[in-house]
């Protein structure tokens, strides 16, 4: 027995989704998407495709999907996060073991940077959250 295809389809883009509803019940029994919306996971806008109406459901629907792929967004940015923190290990274990003088000429500079930037940025964000009573 074949998946029951979902009644709607989201082509994802870079700010959110090309909203489609998905029909296989036609004379051909071919899949067809129709086009109905965009979608804007930014700002939270839901267009219409052309002249079409959407519907409650049709509004339902895509806001479920708004709200559910913001928190997929975040989960992903606090992932690349740790990852980033695995990184910098892996480079202090690359810095203190293999790394040449060469290699290091080559980074440093741009590392030393970035660091202090972020500490920078991280030691401020702390001292707000300690003197708002959040940290």
């Amino acid at each position: 027995m074949a998946a029951e295809l979902p009644e709607y389809y989201f082509r994802i883009r870079e700010n959110g989704a090309t909203v489609f509803r998905v029909d296989t019940e036609n004379r051909q029994r071919r899949i067809e998407m129709d086009q109905i919306a965009m979608a804007n996971v930014k700002n939270g806008q839901i267009k219409p495709h052309g002249d079409r109406e959407l519907s409650q459901k049709d509004m339902q629907v895509i806001q479920e999907w708004i709200d559910a792929r913001r928190a997929l967004l975040a989960k992903r940015d606090i992932d690349d996060i740790l990852r980033a923190v695995d990184y910098l290990n892996t480079t202090t274990h690359w810095v203190q073991s293999k790394a040449t003088d060469d290699d290091l000429e080559a980074v440093t500079d741009a590392l030393l940077l970035a660091m202090h930037d972020l500490r920078s940025v991280l030691v401020r964000k702390k001292a707000d959250r300690l003197m708002s009573g959040k940290g």
